[in-house]
């Protein structure tokens, strides 16, 4: 009788924890989400630097058609997103899909990806979704602070920095440098800006540099305003 006790009292543990694993995981998930939420929404079609991740549950990778920035290598790997590939590709995307283009490394912490993968499942699983369930990663990340990082001379850069083109096609600015490579940036991930001292760019040549704002990408400095304009085309 002495056992009767703890044995009641583990039972009734055994039986409620299925469910208050997955509650507790996708709560910790939600927080471990607001990580992901300058370039991720779970509103669907509402996309970011990266693709929206309603409805992400059983979608084939690279195939959201309201995105328009997927890699190759996204849109050729055949893999459909469930609890086995999230864990893959958010425990290392470069390893788990080489080529794609998240610049995130990844989330070694298992019980983390766990977490954020209940999330998805609960908040981003279905289109309708539940308001009171997309709350948490709708909140917003106002006022967290970016490290201003230095720009080099831009009358030097190197061809891989130097702007050939710019083209404007929906929400989205691609980037062509005297390289010959072309990049896509989310038109809030693109800050254009002027400087006209001697460290600036010269005359019609603008440089493109790393941004060291949050959910910035790059910034692309000119000599003076009229330049951006005039530099910029709409094409489709």
């Amino acid at each position: 009788m002495k056992y009767a006790l703890p044995i009641v009292g583990l039972l009734f543990c055994l039986s409620a924890s299925p469910a208050k694993t997955a509650e507790d995981n996708a709560a910790l998930g939600a927080r471990a989400f607001r990580a992901c939420m300058a370039c991720h929404s779970v509103e669907a079609n509402r996309n970011m630097t990266g693709p929206s991740l309603a409805q992400v549950w059983n979608r084939k990778a690279g195939s959201l058609s309201s995105f328009p920035r997927y890699s190759d290598a996204m849109k050729s790997s055949g893999v459909i997103w469930n609890d086995k590939t999230l864990d893959g590709y958010l425990k290392n995307p470069a390893q788990f899909m080489p080529g794609n283009h998240m610049t995130f490394p990844g989330v070694p912490d298992e019980k983390m990806r766990a977490g954020i993968i209940a999330f998805l499942k609960q908040a981003g699983g279905t289109q309708a979704g539940n308001s009171s369930d997309r709350q948490p990663a709708q909140a917003q990340m106002d006022g967290m602070p970016g490290m201003q990082r230095g720009v080099p001379k831009l009358k030097a850069v190197e061809a891989s920095s130097r702007i050939k083109a710019i083209t404007y096609c929906h929400d989205t600015f691609k980037v062509t440098t005297s390289d010959g490579k072309t990049r896509d940036f989310w038109e809030r991930n693109l800050r254009f800006k002027t400087d006209s001292s001697d460290e600036g760019p010269d005359k019609d040549a603008p440089a493109i540099v790393n941004a060291g704002m949050m959910g910035d990408r790059a910034s692309i400095i000119f000599a003076s305003p009229e330049e951006i304009s005039r530099f910029i085309t709409r094409h489709c």
